[in-house]
């Protein structure tokens, strides 16, 4: 890609000054702009963005310090660098005046070429990597805005994909319910069995995509109101039963005889709850033990699930409520789910200003999850 050219303001009452100046400047890729007055230097400037301005200082009518003083002033050229040259004798209220106009140095003629070449360089070199620099951020921003909407329509994707697969799944459950009405002998029920166990499979994944489109998207609805998180924790441990006893587990439930009253979605509190017991099951070899117990403080209502599985490994534990992770160990953990349950769990409980926190974890050791969630207010 050929490089874009650079683009130098000289201003000077006096043309012969111009053309010695362009010649000491002459480098490849840049370009003098050449202006006899500030009039037709502020026309050049309207036009072009210059990586430095070399001005005049003694110049009839508007000079040096007046143009520079009027470039200060404009948005478009307020950042250019600029570098007074003068004949006269610089003294300290010259050049006070000068940096108050924002000059970034000054010069006395006749210029020593070097000198010259040298400092141009600098805001040559500066202007060009800024503009590198602006090029990057610009593809950049390009890039994001691709990205971002891919995850759109990716998002999309997998919320169509799982509300399609809901039909023929429920149709295969309903199919097999049927010939579950059936005797068709030992082979039969065996069939049916690895057909029922691959549709659970089927549904588990289903649901594991639609809410994953819902927390990308942030569309989890929430229907709150007055609650008894006993009643919640009661749906939940209802629901779980079929897991726990499928895989040999026992779940023990320690859970404060008083009312605690929480104010949102007892639906999804409970689903957060259903949550980390499943993910318990999961990664504990059966037959394991699960402890769920639910008490309050002056202000916080508790639930804590400790399990006896294989634990959490120290390097994982900071990503564990990331989607898609996962801890390998056992090859039911492998193919079960696609790893969003703790992800899941914490935008729920987000949504109640509430947390959820891994207490403790260590490889054959186990794990304890807590989740936290504000009392309802007296008024609710």
């Amino acid at each position: 890609m050929t490089a874009e050219p650079i683009h130098c303001l000289l201003v000077d009452d006096l043309p012969e000054n111009l053309l010695a100046l362009e010649a000491l400047l002459q480098r490849k890729g840049l370009v003098c702009h050449k202006a006899t007055s500030g009039e037709e230097a502020l026309e050049l400037l309207l036009v072009q963005d210059m990586a430095l301005a070399l001005l005049d200082v003694q110049m009839p009518g508007m000079d040096g310090f007046q143009l520079a003083e009027f470039m200060r002033g404009a948005e478009r050229t307020r950042h250019i660098p600029i570098i007074f040259l003068t004949a006269g004798s610089a003294d300290h209220q010259r050049r006070f005046r000068g940096y108050e106009a924002g000059a970034v140095d000054f010069l006395q003629k006749p210029i020593e070429a070097d000198i010259l070449r040298s400092k141009a360089a600098v805001f040559f070199d500066l202007y060009a990597q800024r503009r590198r620099i602006i090029r990057q951020r610009d593809e950049l921003d390009t890039l994001t805005a691709a990205l971002k909407s891919a995850d759109q329509h990716k998002n999309r994707f997998l919320a169509i994909l799982g509300h399609e697969l809901r039909n023929p799944v429920a149709a295969l459950n309903a199919g097999l319910n049927l010939l579950d009405r059936r005797s068709e002998g030992p082979a039969g029920a065996v069939v049916r069995g690895q057909m029922q166990r691959s549709l659970n499979h089927l549904t588990r994944l289903v649901e594991d995509l639609l809410n994953i489109a819902r927390i990308n998207e942030g569309k989890i609805s929430l229907s709150k109101k007055p609650f008894v998180l006993q009643d919640a924790l009661g749906y939940a441990m209802e629901s779980c039963q079929g897991v726990l006893e499928a895989d040999g587990h026992t779940l023990v439930a320690e859970i404060a005889p008083e009312p605690i009253w929480l104010f949102g979605d007892e639906v999804r509190i409970a689903q957060a709850v259903i949550n980390l017991i499943t993910n318990a099951a999961k990664y504990t070899p059966d037959p394991g033990t699960i402890h769920l117990s639910a008490s309050r403080t002056n202000d916080t209502a508790w639930i804590e699930i400790t399990d006896t599985g294989i634990g959490i490994p120290p390097e994982a534990q900071d990503g564990i409520f990331e989607l898609f992770a996962q801890i390998d160990g056992t090859s039911r953990a492998a193919r079960d789910g696609l790893g969003i349950g703790l992800a899941l769990v914490r935008q729920l409980v987000g949504l109640h200003s509430g947390d959820v926190i891994l207490v403790q974890s260590a490889p054959g050791a186990g794990s304890t999850f807590r989740i936290e969630l504000p009392l309802a207010p007296p008024d609710a």
